[in-house]
């Protein structure tokens, strides 16, 4: 009995999925989506299982995400891996948690179909790991798929903190004065600098587990952005969350910050 409701359960989400995706508007897809990936260890505690198991699970799900993106036309993914202040966490936890993010990108540029772009401050990171982040990179920047940014020793204020100080560097380089560069100086100068210089701001921003916070995400970037929260824990988020996300979006009028 049991294993016939699971089966008909099983039918009924494949039905309303398909439904969802017909009804899709791919003209209003965004172009950019940024993800929160929140919820791994609440996971793990319902489950009985260790904190790994909960990361182990959500990077599982991370693959099947990009999978969905990829499916609906979104060109840029950008997802919150690793906080700065994830990495004061004890090394008991930590640890298990470096090791499967580096299984997760190499499993990423295993694929063969997306680009592998880390942002963060990888100085931070263990050396072999920032070296293996930057390898995966540099193996997949002539891929032709969706670009995925891997949020990894990220915070957003260190960001803008990196980015100011690339660009005083840059006009030091030139010569440029303190003096005469605040006369110049706007906005377009410091988004050149940001760790997605080159990429459109996101357009979408997707936060799971119930928080409706962006925890230093995107902060410059996200200012025009439009979110979606969704309550599931993020090994518990499905297709159908994200069609859900991308329905909603579709149906805003983006007001640009008006």
């Amino acid at each position: 009995m049991g294993r016939a409701r699971r089966t008909a359960r099983d039918v009924a989400y494949a039905l309303y999925t398909r439904r969802l995706e017909r009804r899709l508007d791919l003209t209003r897809m965004p172009h950019h989506v940024g993800v929160m990936i929140d919820g791994n260890r609440r996971w793990a505690r319902n489950a009985g299982g260790g904190t790994a198991h909960g990361h182990q699970a959500g990077a599982d799900r991370l693959l099947e995400f990009l999978g969905w993106c990829d499916g609906v036309g979104v060109e840029i993914v950008t997802v919150y891996l690793l906080s700065t202040d994830n990495l004061n966490r004890p090394a008991a936890e930590l640890e298990p948690l470096i090791t499967i993010i580096e299984n997760l990108v190499d499993a990423i540029g295993a694929t063969g179909r997306w680009r592998v772009h880390p942002i963060g401050s990888l100085d931070l990171l263990p050396a072999a790991t920032a070296r293996r982040l930057k390898e995966v990179g540099a193996a997949t920047a002539d891929t032709e798929g969706t670009t995925v940014n891997l949020a990894i020793g990220y915070g957003g204020r260190r960001e803008l903190a990196d980015a100011v100080r690339s660009l005083l560097q840059e006009h030091a380089g030139r010569g440029t004065s303190i003096e005469e560069l605040a006369e110049t100086l706007d906005v377009e100068h410091i988004a050149d600098h940001l760790y997605t210089r080159g990429q459109p701001d996101p357009d979408l921003v997707i936060r799971t587990s119930g928080e409706q916070r962006l925890s230093g995400f995107l902060l410059w970037q996200s200012a025009n952005s439009e979110f979606w929260f969704c309550d599931a824990l993020w090994p518990d988020f499905r297709k159908i969350d994200l069609l859900r996300a991308l329905r909603a979006y579709a149906v805003r009028e983006r007001r640009y910050g008006a």
